[in-house]
């Protein structure tokens, strides 16, 4: 399956390790993840060299050719707010999880599309669980 991973570049990295345990078990479960490099340290050096519209341009076509959006969102993100809004705009499933305890906007929480779920989780191997859940 080829899964768009979403989450904080600028907005914060304090949920950095998530990222990475998301992105390594879903590669280990043989999905392709164009965005896999956003789990990485240092990514946002990596990503602040580019021009704004390459970055729009190259993920929108991500995704746009995804199956589904998997988003983590416990740190608010303009991006990322953008991205499951495309997203679901397109007809795409999408998870937004988010650590347990932490606010959300309700502008995620409270939409009612049906191809949208927002699940709250405990930790890292929660939110692998939930996740894989999700693909089924």
């Amino acid at each position: 399956m080829n899964i768009y991973f979403a989450c904080s570049i600028t907005g914060g990295r304090e949920f950095e390790a998530v990222y990475k345990s998301i992105v390594t078990a879903l590669v280990q479960d043989k999905h392709q993840v164009p965005t896999a490099h956003l789990a990485e340290s240092g990514v946002g050096a990596v990503e602040a060299v580019l021009d704004p519209q390459t970055v729009y341009t190259r993920d929108v076509a991500w995704i746009r050719e995804s199956d589904v959006l998997i988003a983590e969102v416990s740190v608010p993100s303009h991006g990322v707010g953008y991205e499951i809004g495309f997203a679901l705009g397109l007809g795409k499933p999408v998870l937004a999880l988010y650590q347990q305890g932490r606010k959300v906007s309700k502008m995620i929480s409270g939409n009612p599309d049906t191809h949208l779920q927002v699940k709250a989780y405990l930790d890292s191997d929660n939110a692998v669980h939930i996740i894989r859940d999700f693909l089924k």
